[in-house]
């Protein structure tokens, strides 16, 4: 029998549970990545290359499973024009802020105005942990 794909969230340290948490809450509904790393495996806790109808265990940077989501939509976008429904599922006041975030958190890249990101939109199916 195949197990379930799973995802962890980034965070600031192994205590940083916050992205888990807004997902529970109900507030994150969407996460981006960056293609090149969006479909590469991440460890035992991720495996990328979510798509459409994948139901996923999400764990927080402990390796806990904290809740199951399912993947509802999967596309690719540009930094230069987040749209509304990704910066609001990822819990931003606005595309600005987005962008901010992403620059602070991705230094090591050129985040420029045509680089494309990979969205993941989901679902909460189940609390497992909260």
């Amino acid at each position: 029998m195949s197990r379930r794909k799973r995802l962890t969230f980034w965070g600031a340290d192994e205590n940083d549970d916050s992205l888990p948490r807004s997902v529970i809450e109900g507030r994150k509904t969407v996460t981006a990545d960056t293609i090149e790393e969006y479909y590469k495996p991440y460890g035992e806790y991720g495996d990328g290359s979510y798509a459409p109808g994948d139901i996923i265990e999400v764990y927080d940077l402990r390796q806990r499973l904290r809740c199951i989501i399912k993947a509802t939509k999967v596309y690719v976008i540009r930094f230069g024009d987040i749209p509304e429904e990704v910066w609001r599922g990822e819990t931003f006041a606005s595309a600005e802020e987005f962008r901010e975030c992403h620059v602070r958190c991705l230094p090591h890249l050129d985040l420029h105005e045509d680089f494309e990101f990979v969205t993941l939109h989901f679902e909460l199916v189940e609390v497992i942990a909260p």
